[in-house]
């Protein structure tokens, strides 16, 4: 018994999987298209049936060839009924007129076979369990009960018209027809016990499939998709019938259905898996308009065949956010550019009229048309220019730094004496550093001489180097400019003994107008312009910068570059990546900055 259940159950599964075959596509309902597959399955077996009972019945009493072509007509009958099911005829024709075409039949049938005495009427039965089979509800209960007791009651009046009482010899081999039908109904409702005992909740999880979020695919090796889960259904809002053969190619985007066919390839062709975004063509909630949605397909191999399984995700709040992300970036890029603009254009209007306050000024300093009246007009004039001249310098800060951010500060590299570079910075700085006593001195190793490089650009370097250095080193202290040569590098710092700056601090420092502000520093002017400029000017010469600083211990800044010039050598290995924070291992809290 345990071996003939699983048999049983294997063909009688076979044969609803064919009878499924002619449920119309186009019908999503599990219920109802499971419904019409046991109808089609019932007209397509119950000819059989009706033969072997017809052929009781009129056995001696009637023509061969009568026999035959009522036996066709029935046949041709039950078969029509499955076909008007494959045609979407309204179910509720087609199965009542069957009940009723199947009880017209049955009441003649056992009326010819000897009436209710014969071994037939347990057969009659068979209309209200193969409504019961068909509808599996209460009112096809009802309905086929009320078709056996209409074939019951009309034995009476059918029998004396049939056939006289007397010539109708009941046969045991009529036992053979109930017989046959009742081993395949005990076959049906075992399998159908078996279906429910096996999908119950209790006992299994349901599949896989039906548990990831996802409308698993499988894809023939000519790139046809073979089958597609129920999950479509929800994702889609498409039957998955239509998603076979081309069907899911068909819908895909026309710009991404070259990224589809790459990732298929790419798995056809021996790759682990591939991925690809595609936008899929589905109807609407409304089910008449149809829109482009975006999903996510990740394809790998399906066992040791050629066949490809393929995993369809919703990736909408993904692209939605790829897209404003885009969005953002755009606008982003768009302030940039015009800040840049806004700068260059309003320090080019600045410079202007600032040549001419310096120029106009200086005459007047220089008392070029004659004495001043009163000692304090000189004084006046003079911190007009002073004022002028910081004014300039900080507009042509202000310019450097927008033509670096933009791309277009030019750099013209040629060999030049570095020390020759460094006399030039301490010359310009010494009178700033002996207003305050402060020491600047100059270290270079023996071993330094030319490097190829932008000289104005490394002058600035310098210059704003040891400009900070002065500024943050109070009274009495000192400010070392230093460099040796590493290799095919160039490195060079200045260091002072100056407040140092505190880890918090040392993070911001390099961004445009970002200042270093405490109770301290704020004493001192100054943009934050200054190392965002050396640091601009560093990455243009494929360089490297590093900030060592600690409070009260003073503050190092090392810079490196090739001594070839740029587009020749590669950053060098000892500096990290940009705004990397490195302790030196002193124990005492210096922090080092890189960029």
């Amino acid at each position: 018994m345990s071996l003939a259940t699983p048999k049983s159950a294997d063909w009688i599964a076979g044969l609803m999987a064919g009878c499924e075959s002619l449920v119309p596509p186009g019908l999503i309902d599990p219920m109802e298209r499971g419904r019409r597959a046991r109808f089609v399955g019932t007209v397509v077996a119950a000819p059989f049936f009706g033969v072997a009972g017809f052929a009781f019945a009129s056995y001696g009493r009637m023509d061969a060839a009568v026999v035959a072509a009522s036996l066709c007509a029935l046949c041709g009958l039950c078969w029509l009924a499955a076909l008007l099911v494959a045609v979407n005829v309204r179910r509720v024709l087609i199965e009542g007129g069957m009940l009723v075409l199947a009880s017209v039949f049955a009441a003649l049938v056992l009326a010819a076979s000897g009436g209710l005495a014969s071994p037939l009427s347990a057969t009659v039965l068979a209309l209200a369990f193969e409504a019961w089979w068909i509808g599996r509800s209460r009112n096809a209960v009802i309905a086929g009960m009320v078709a056996v007791f209409a074939v019951f009651v009309a034995q009476l009046p059918l029998a004396g018209i049939m056939a006289p009482a007397a010539a109708i010899t009941v046969s045991p081999w009529q036992w053979l027809v109930p017989l046959a039908y009742g081993l395949t109904a005990w076959a049906r409702l075992r399998t159908l016990f078996l279906t429910v005992r096996t999908v119950s909740p209790a006992d299994e999880e349901p599949l896989l499939e039906e548990r990831i979020d996802a409308v698993v695919v499988k894809v023939a090796a000519n790139g046809d998709v073979a089958d597609v889960s129920d999950q479509a259904t929800r994702l889609f809002h498409l039957a998955p019938e239509l998603l076979l053969g081309t069907g899911l190619f068909d819908r895909i985007h026309v710009a991404d259905r070259v990224a589809y066919l790459c990732a298929l390839s790419d798995v056809r062709e021996g790759a682990a898996r591939a991925r690809a975004d595609i936008r899929l063509r589905i109807p609407g909630l409304d089910g008449r308009s149809a829109d482009y949605h975006s999903y996510t397909v990740e394809m790998f191999r399906a066992g040791e065949g050629r066949d490809i399984a393929a995993l369809i995700r919703d990736n909408g709040e993904m692209a939605a956010l790829k897209a404003e992300l885009a969005g953002a970036a755009e606008q982003a890029s768009s302030n940039e550019i015009a800040k840049n603009r806004f700068l260059a254009a309003v320090s080019h209007e600045l410079r202007t009229p600032l040549n001419a306050i310096l120029g106009f000024s200086d005459m007047l300093t220089h008392e070029m048309f004659g004495p001043f009246a009163d000692p304090r007009q000189k004084e006046y004039v003079g911190l007009i220019h002073e004022s002028g001249t910081h004014l300039l310098s900080v507009v042509n800060s202000i310019l450097d730094v927008s033509k670096i951010e933009s791309g277009a500060y030019p750099i013209h590299p040629e060999p030049f004496a570095f020390a020759d570079a460094v006399e030039t910075c301490r010359s310009m700085m010494a009178h700033q550093a002996s207003v305050k006593a402060v020491s600047l001195r100059v270290a270079l190793a023996p071993g330094v001489g030319e490097v190829c490089a932008d000289r104005r650009a490394i002058q600035q370097i310098l210059i704003n180097l040891v400009s900070n250095a002065v500024k943050f080193t109070p009274e009495g202290g000192s400010v070392v400019i230093g460099a040796k040569q590493t290799g095919e590098r160039l490195r060079f710092w200045v260091s002072d003994t100056g407040i140092g700056i505190s880890r918090d601090d040392l993070k911001r420092l390099g961004q445009p107008f970002t200042q270093v502000q405490n109770d301290y520093t704020r004493q001192f002017e100054g943009t934050g312009l200054g190392l965002s400029l050396v640091k601009g000017l560093v990455v243009l010469h494929e360089g490297a910068m590093a900030i060592e600083s600690a409070p009260g211990d003073g503050t190092t800044v090392t810079v490196t570059v090739p001594i070839v010039g740029p587009h020749a050598a590669a950053p060098a290995d000892e500096v990290g990546a940009a705004g990397e924070y490195l302790s030196n291992g002193a124990g005492n809290g210096t922090q080092r900055k890189t960029a």
